[in-house]
């Protein structure tokens, strides 16, 4: 039996998917762990179409979108956008 890693990526197949793993990803309060899930989504639309959208270098994508990564406000901003979605502010429930 061959093992591979597990990769979320490749389970992301609708805008609802989506929305419900960065929905979770966002709950942690993680930068790394928001960063990371966001790179997961960007792969699952293909890096190189999201680069173009964005306007951003693959690789640097893949740099500042990994579990490591940091991004600047304006690569989230440019990566949500080339996403279709967008980042909203909410009060935090009591």
């Amino acid at each position: 039996m061959e093992l591979r890693p597990f990769d979320p990526a490749r389970h992301l197949e609708t805008e609802e998917d989506i929305f419900y793993f960065l929905e979770a990803a966002m709950e942690g309060n993680d930068p790394k762990h928001i960063a990371g899930a966001l790179g997961v989504v960007a792969r699952s639309k293909g890096m190189t179409e999201i680069a173009k959208k964005s306007g951003l270098g693959r690789q640097a994508l893949y740099t500042a979108l990994s579990e490591n990564g940091n991004p600047t406000l304006e690569t989230l901003m440019a990566v949500l956008s080339a996403l279709g979605l967008e980042l909203t502010i909410q009060k935090r429930a009591a």
